[in-house]
């Protein structure tokens, strides 16, 4: 035994600081380095995708040794490989617990305070755990949260066998933040009666809606009873599923918290939410293009993939809460604290069926999304372009690049050759200034990005890169001239992520264009490496057993920062000429995410400015003078206002009368966006308008009304007016016929 123990510790040193080392430096050098660059690049925390294919099934034995070689895997090579060098020591152990503990009961729905505690008390021995393989955290929350699961179901069961009032006025609290946990029994059942009371007004709610739709009219009291009824099976799934998740399920659950207690974009993937990851990555999607991750005992939509039905549909977006899923007209199913992998089948199926998603928007409000699943079309993912003409008979170019992709399965397309392409379609055209839209593009390949910023200047550096050895590397546009020297504007978001705020950030740098946008970027500066399938099972040559699918470790290994030295991670880019943003009060950017790797900057790359100094003060004034005369932009500014305080106001009173108009407020505010925005119109008869992007004509439609793109044409309008030196202090009228 003694032989054994120091032979396994031997091995554990020998492998941090030999082996896998020298594993990893093969794998760079390997054809597989555009796959691991591809996934590095997006903006991908722990998701999964809405697509095709099944998820690998967790086997139903629990493997102890295999659970141990995992947690030994993590304790010692993430400390080896990641960025910022962080060790596995009670100071991290602390952290992943509460990432942990808000994976395990983020709402505050089943565990006492006094449970919190005792598992608490397992920090303290987390890291010694991990390196000796006796971690028991996850088995005694497994059994603690199979207790209390059991409890809340009986008391849902006996809460909806009494009457439920629907006038009495009390509050319930929507924002678990401000919740703490109940110290007794008794507090956690009058948590669920308010939640459970909140749920059947809700229902009855829905009922009431589609009832002024039907001829055949139901009373109130009928409605009441049968929103009841909803809502006890709807409970009754909801608790079926949680009583699903297994012991396997709590120790991924940790060893990501584990991980991402480095930072959020260092995960462990156990197999199923590998494959989802694979999937992700893929060129042949179906289902409906929606990625979605769990954060905090909530599935939320992470991105729309362009072209998917989702995006067509119109109304599910980034960010948004999914509560329920239901298939076509069938009773809908709670998905509050299912695992990942369950509501991606659910919301998955075949071509031509309907999924209907409830989901709980920014604002706080709900809604009911129908949409029929589809193969979703590659074509639609590739970069695309079309003419905006002006009425002075100018035109202006405007390319959309939905993502940096990279497939060699692809025929060998890519983002870079795609976007050199359209540029010359426009140039032939007879364009006077080019829009290119990074809006929602979450990043991909970086070798893509630094191309397309190659299109636009002369030789240069584009981007830095600074490993975790504080090693830094100039990634350069080596090819001498540029495709296109004319003016040229950017649009960015706070969803324009990784490579997106590379492009914009070197285009920045260099003065080469105005950068237009709502605040900031999302801020992700930082690059990961991947260790999956075989490669992560080659790491134990001394370790007897072989284990199934042991999933994958996506660890950040490098920063990336702007040639003038400063980073993108943490602050973004800020656009040189601000407009107001639909979602201007939402959280959302890497600013926000726990354990975020701070901004810092490195010296600044040699080069060159562009020969044209942009006149960014004219533009921006000029821009904002047009903007607080537009009626768009009007409305958009007063009920973003609306939705950030309807999002303030997370303490709801329980009345049906209050939680209509609350629902009416939602539905108002709704309407005035689809004055302007076609994805917020509802025809006369209830149904939803037409797609965004069913073919090429409405995706041209949508172009020429969105009014963040006639804005940004008048600022290039502005820019060749200048340019020419045809402005004078009073500009002329632009294309709507306003005085700019």
């Amino acid at each position: 035994m003694e032989f054994a123990a120091s032979f396994w510790y031997d091995w554990r040193w020998f492998s941090r600081w030999f082996l896998l080392p020298l594993f990893l430096r093969t794998i760079v050098s390997m054809n597989t380095i555009r796959l691991v660059i591809f996934s590095l690049l997006f903006l991908l925390p722990v998701s999964a995708s809405a697509l095709s294919g099944n998820p690998a099934a967790q086997g139903e034995k629990f493997d102890e040794k295999r659970n141990d070689f995992i947690g030994y895997l993590l304790e010692t090579q993430l400390p080896v490989y990641h960025f910022s060098g962080k060790e596995v020591d009670e100071k991290l152990a602390a952290d992943a617990f509460q990432l942990y503990l808000k994976q395990l009961d983020f709402q505050k729905r089943f565990l006492l305070e006094s449970d919190v505690e005792a598992l608490r008390a397992c920090v303290p021995r987390i890291p010694s755990d991990l390196d000796q393989g006796t971690l028991i955290l996850p088995r005694k929350a497994a059994e603690m949260m199979k207790e209390r699961i059991s409890q809340a179901e009986k008391m849902v069961t006996d809460i909806l066998a009494q009457p439920i009032a629907q006038t009495t006025p009390e509050t319930l609290e929507t924002d678990p933040e401000k919740l703490v946990y109940a110290k007794t029994l008794g507090e956690l059942q009058d948590r669920w009666r308010r939640i459970v009371r909140g749920q059947v007004i809700g229902r009855f709610l829905d009922l009431e809606e589609e009832q002024a739709k039907e001829k055949n009219k139901k009373d109130q009291k009928t409605l009441w009873r049968e929103a009841i009824e909803k809502v006890a099976k709807q409970n009754k799934n909801f608790f079926h599923r949680l009583k699903q998740n297994t012991l396997q399920d709590q120790y991924d659950n940790f060893y990501n918290a584990l991980a991402r207690a480095f930072d959020p974009h260092t995960n462990y993937l156990p197999p199923a939410a590998k494959e989802m990851f694979d999937i992700s990555m893929s060129g042949s999607l179906e289902g409906i293009g929606a990625v979605l991750s769990e954060e905090d005992g909530f599935i939320k939509v992470k991105q729309i993939m362009p072209g998917s039905p989702s995006a067509r549909q119109g109304h599910l977006q980034a960010g948004d809460t999914i509560l329920q899923v239901a298939q076509g007209a069938e009773e809908p199913v709670d998905v509050t604290n299912m695992r990942l992998t369950d509501v991606v089948r659910l919301v998955r199926g075949p071509k031509g069926s309907e999924v209907r998603l409830t989901v709980k928007k920014a604002d706080g409000t709900r809604e009911m999304i129908p949409i029929i699943r589809d193969v979703v079309q590659i074509e639609e993912t590739f970069v695309k372009s079309t003419v905006l003409n002006a009425p002075d008979g100018k035109k202006i170019g405007y390319i959309l690049i939905p993502s940096f992709y990279h497939d060699d399965n692809r025929d060998g397309r890519d983002s870079g050759e795609d976007t050199h392409r359209e540029l010359e379609k426009l140039k032939a055209e007879g364009v006077e200034g080019i829009v290119l839209d990074l809006r929602n593009n979450g990043g991909g390949l970086l070798f893509d990005a630094v191309a397309i910023v190659g299109l636009f200047i002369d030789q240069g550096p584009v981007v830095q890169v600074k490993n975790e050895r504080g090693n830094e590397q100039v990634l350069r546009d080596d090819e001498a001239g540029t495709v296109y020297d004319g003016p040229l504007v950017v649009m960015v978001n706070k969803f324009s992520a990784s490579a997106s705020e590379i492009v914009a950030a070197a285009l920045q740098d260099y003065g080469r264009a105005v950068i237009v946008g709502d605040g900031h970027t999302h801020g992700k500066g930082t690059v990961q490496t991947v260790i999956k399938d075989k490669n992560m099972d080659r790491l134990r040559p001394f370790y007897e057993q072989r284990f199934d699918d042991l999933g994958m470790i996506k660890v950040t290994t490098q920063k990336f920062y702007r040639i003038n030295g400063n980073s993108t991670q943490y602050k973004g880019v800020e656009p040189d000429i601000l407009l107001p943003g639909m979602f201007g009060y939402v959280k959302s950017g890497e600013k926000y995410l726990e354990y975020a790797l701070p901004y810092d900057t490195i010296s600044p790359a040699s080069h060159e400015q562009w020969q044209l100094a942009l006149p960014f003060d004219t533009l921006r004034r000029w821009s904002e003078e047009r903007v607080a005369r537009n009626k768009a932009f009007l409305t958009i500014k007063k009920e973003a206002g609306n939705a950030e305080k309807r999002s303030n106001e997370t303490l709801i009173t329980l009345t049906v009368d209050n939680m209509r108009a609350q629902k009416e407020a939602a539905e108002r505010s709704k309407k005035k966006m689809g004055e302007y925005f076609r994805q917020f119109r509802t025809a006369e008869d209830g149904e939803d308008g037409p797609p965004l992007e069913e073919n090429r004509d409405e995706w041209m439609k949508n172009v020429r009304e969105d009014p963040y793109i006639l804005e940004v044409k008048n600022i290039l309008l502005d820019m060749i007016a200048l340019e020419g030196k045809k402005a004078a202090d009073t500009p002329g009228k632009n294309i709507s016929g306003l005085p700019r």
